[in-house]
C-alpha cells in the first residue's frame, strides 16, 4: 500500500514539474506575438506558429497538454495554434483546456469560455491544399462556450457549434450544431437535447 501511495505521489511531483518545464511555452508565444492570459498553463511542448499579420490571442487560465501521458486517455500529438494567411484570426476564450488538439486558421476561429477539447481534437476552417482545384475556400469557425468537444473530434469549414454542447468521440463536424444538445458521428449529429435545472 505505501509503495502505490509513493508512485501516485511521485507521479503527481512529476506532473507538477512538467508544468514548470512548460514554462518555456510562455517564451515562445511571446516570441510569435501572441498575447496569453493570466495563468494559463502549459505541459509539454506546445507549437505556435503565427503568420505575419495574422492575430492569435488566448485567454485567462487555459490549459494545454502536449506530453503524451498528461491526459491519460491518451495524447497521440502536441498542441499546435497556428494561423497560415495574413488574413487569419484565432481567439481563445477564458478557461479553456486543450489535449493535443490542433488548431490551424486561414480566416477566423473562435473559441469561447470554458472549453473543453478532448485527445486529438482538430478544429480547422479550411481544406489546406490551395493547390488543389477541389480545395474550397476557407470559412469561419465559432465554437461557443460551454462546448466539449469528445475525444479525436474533428471540426470543419465553416461550422458553428451552440454553447453547452456535447460532441462525442471520434465526431465529423461538417453542419452546424444548435446549442444545448448532445452530437456524435460522421457526420455529426443531434443525438438529443441536454435539459438543464432552472
Amino acid at each position: 500500500m505505501k509503495y502505490r501511495n509513493a508512485s501516485h505521489t511521485l507521479d503527481e511531483l512529476i506532473r507538477k514539474i512538467m508544468f514548470l518545464i512548460g514554462k518555456h511555452n510562455l517564451l515562445k508565444a511571446k516570441w510569435w506575438g501572441i498575447p496569453l492570459g493570466k495563468g494559463v498553463s502549459f505541459d509539454g511542448n506546445t507549437y505556435f506558429k503565427r503568420y505575419p499579420k495574422s492575430n492569435i490571442s488566448i485567454g485567462n487560465y487555459c490549459q494545454f497538454r502536449s506530453r503524451i501521458n498528461s491526459n491519460l486517455i491518451g495524447i497521440n500529438r502536441p498542441c499546435s495554434i497556428s494561423t497560415l494567411s495574413e488574413m487569419a484570426i484565432i481567439t481563445i476564450g477564458n478557461n479553456c483546456g486543450f489535449s493535443g488538439t490542433v488548431i490551424g486558421a486561414y480566416k477566423h476561429i473562435k473559441i469561447g469560455d470554458n472549453v473543453r477539447c478532448g485527445a486529438n481534437t482538430l478544429i480547422t476552417d479550411s481544406d489546406w491544399h490551395w493547390d488543389d482545384p477541389r480545395s474550397g475556400i476557407p470559412a469561419n469557425v465559432v465554437i461557443e462556450d460551454n462546448v466539449w468537444l469528445g475525444v479525436n473530434s474533428v471540426v470543419l469549414k465553416g461550422v458553428t457549434i451552440g454553447k453547452n454542447t456535447v460532441i462525442g468521440a471520434n465526431s465529423v463536424v461538417t453542419k452546424n450544431i444548435p446549442a444545448n444538445v448532445v452530437a456524435a458521428g460522421n457526420p455529426c449529429k443531434v443525438l438529443k437535447e441536454l435539459i438543464h435545472d432552472k
